[in-house]
């Protein structure tokens, strides 16, 4: 029997993301490029989801936004599988949280920093692996790559890539990154590292199945099925594209096949036309050079027919 449920589906995450700031605000510091005199030590909820203006349902992308005492903003996406509008979603989101810090007579000097984690239960990124699961968006200049503007950044997460190298780390990043990819409703058992870290002793707890109502697990069961209906609607739009892809290769071939043999057949009847002509030039009796100036075929190819 289950013991917990799935910290990546939109109910589970939003009661453990959403609803305790000490877990979402050690989440940040842990997977954000911060450096230590910059970590975050209190935020503010704004609003635990933003559903996006896109055919696919809620459950599909998760937001939790908050901001910092400093006045920092942070979003928080759980994204259950990955399609090329979801960069630019998450863009949109970062860049709208920023400008909308700009009140009516205030300086742009006021604006501050928005960071967006998106976390990726699927495959983003072509180039990255195993080693490189984490992407980082910023600002650069071309002609000067280390002028780098972090008004706005965007940190991508793959978690199906996420391997750890030493289950003895009590690294918080680390913990966070089992907590997300380790548990599920298959888990008995956790580690005693994750159980001795308190925060994700909490986020444990929270997941736990026990402490969801009939309504509660409704609701969590709605949001698989979701999941998993648009993870079927992408595969099978990404199987008729590909098909459709095929299909246009394998007429543009056969067009072209048909086009290059038009033409190599007219090339080779030439060829045999003025063959034929130095046939009947040569038994006239001209010169093999004048036939040669008169047909343009090599003097070899005259001398022997």
């Amino acid at each position: 029997m289950a013991k917990y449920l799935n910290p990546k589906v939109d109910l589970t995450f939003k009661k453990v993301f959403g609803e305790h700031k000490n877990l979402v605000m050690s989440l940040l510091n842990a997977l954000l490029p911060l450096p230590e005199d910059m970590k975050i030590v209190e935020v503010e909820y704004l609003t635990l989801e933003t559903i996006p203006d896109t055919p696919m349902k809620k459950h599909a992308a998760v937001d939790v936004r908050c901001t910092d005492n400093s006045g920092r903003g942070f979003i928080v996406e759980m994204q259950s599988y990955w399609t090329k509008t979801f960069f630019a979603r998450s863009l949109f989101n970062a860049a709208s949280m920023y400008t909308k810090q700009l009140k009516t007579g205030n300086s742009f000097n006021k604006l501050k920093a928005v960071y967006c984690l998106a976390l990726i239960n699927d495959n983003a990124f072509d180039y990255s692996d195993e080693k490189n699961y984490i992407q980082e968006f910023y600002f650069i200049n071309k002609n000067n790559p280390e002028d780098i503007k972090k008004d706005i950044s965007l940190i991508f997460v793959e978690l199906t890539k996420y391997k750890p190298l030493d289950k003895a780390s009590k690294a918080i990043k680390e913990l966070w990154l089992r907590f997300l990819t380790e548990i599920n409703e298959d888990t008995t058992d956790v580690d005693s590292v994750m159980l001795e870290n308190p925060e994700i002793n909490q986020a444990l707890n929270i997941v736990e199945k026990s402490a969801y109502s009939d309504v509660d697990m409704y609701e969590y069961e709605d949001c698989l099925l979701d999941i998993l209906a648009q993870q079927s609607t992408i595969e099978e739009r990404e199987k008729q594209s590909l098909k459709r892809g095929l299909e246009q290769g394998l007429k543009q071939g056969l067009k072209q096949g048909l086009k290059q043999g038009k033409e190599e057949g007219l090339k080779q009847g030439k060829e045999e036309e003025k063959i034929e002509i130095a046939k009947n030039l040569k038994k006239l009796g001209i010169s093999i050079s004048d036939i040669q100036k008169a047909t343009n075929l090599p003097i070899e190819t005259i001398e022997k027919i």
